[in-house]
């Protein structure tokens, strides 16, 4: 029996099945950032993709998998913003009914969001419940599709594709930063740079030091739970590694550096003066381990994932306030 797996044909696959309907979001650069990270860096700019993260492609790919029958059903998710809004924007295009799952502490400009896509919110309390246990019961009780936010072989797939366009488009790099929280993103991202460029890529995930679960479970060779999570970058807030993600992740990925809320904010600040360009907390930081000099040698190309910018503008504001203004590696 063959076994499925993340490979690069499943990663191709799902570039051409969402293609035309997600963006190909290019690829960014700056002189003055090539000068602060002393190699030539290119940006991977997902805040410009359909509702502002990467998250988009992998709801869609999954979505289009989907039989009529089950679009006919609806799709149920759990999500800190993102992938829930994701998910609403794919099933309101294929004509489903979607309903997620969401902490009533989530960022208003990601719960706006999910409503405006038309999917139905159900609000959970994470100190009294399991959001995979709500969207489980959701789904069971309606015959509706559950769509994991990283645990899918597909979700995975989806967001590998944001690597592949890297690739065409930048060619050959001497390493990859990728934020991560469940683990999806990297996932997908690895399993396609590792078939286009082999060892001869760095592969370096990035989490915040208040939420390092992968780093951790790399470390001990088994996934590891962190009891408790206290990061700013909400989208990075996993306490434990998929069980999928996390056996492709401890396999492909050279290292995974953390960086603390204050370096996140200092990329932010960054990209804002700087790029001109506004990023989210968990989009900025992989860029936050590039400035900090947290990943160490990386050589003379290296490719920088900015995986979202839905945040706040008056969170925003209130966080770059105190950011400092300062050279970002002093």
């Amino acid at each position: 029996m063959t076994v499925a797996r993340l490979d690069v044909e499943r990663v191709e696959a799902a570039a051409r099945r969402i293609d035309g309907i997600a963006r190909r979001t290019g690829l960014l650069t700056s002189a003055s950032l090539d000068a602060c990270a002393g190699a030539q860096v290119l940006l991977k700019p997902e805040i410009f993709q359909r509702t502002g993260s990467f998250k988009f492609r992998g709801a869609l790919n999954r979505l289009l998998l989907t039989t009529p029958r089950e679009r006919a059903a609806g799709v149920v998710t759990y999500s800190s913003g993102n992938h829930g809004a994701a998910v609403a924007l794919a099933a309101s295009i294929l004509g489903a009914r979607a309903t997620v799952v969401v902490p009533a502490s989530a960022v208003e400009v990601k719960l706006r969001a999910i409503r405006a896509y038309g999917a139905d919110v159900r609000l959970y309390d994470p100190t009294h419940e399991h959001r995979e246990e709500v969207a489980a019961e959701i789904a069971l009780h309606r015959g509706a599709v559950l769509v994991p936010p990283f645990d899918d072989l597909e979700v995975m797939a989806g967001q590998g594709t944001l690597a592949l366009e890297m690739l065409d488009d930048a060619g050959a790099i001497d390493a990859v930063l990728v934020p991560v929280g469940g683990g999806g993103l990297v996932a997908g991202v690895a399993t396609a740079v590792r078939a286009r460029l082999g060892s001869a890529c760095r592969i370096v995930g990035v989490e915040p030091s208040g939420a390092d679960d992968t780093r951790r479970s790399i470390a001990a060779g088994h996934r590891v739970a962190r009891e408790t999570v206290t990061t700013i970058a909400d989208g990075l807030r996993a306490p434990v590694p998929g069980e999928l993600t996390f056996e492709v992740n401890r396999r492909l990925l050279d290292d995974v550096v953390v960086v603390d809320d204050d370096d996140i904010v200092v990329a932010m600040r960054f990209c804002f003066e700087r790029l001109k360009i506004v990023v989210e907390p968990s989009g900025a930081a992989a860029l936050a381990a590039l400035l900090k000099g947290s990943a160490g040698q990386l050589g003379a190309r290296v490719g920088v994932v900015l995986s979202g910018g839905n945040v706040d503008a008056g969170h925003f504001a209130e966080l770059v306030h105190g950011a400092s203004s300062r050279d970002p590696r002093s």
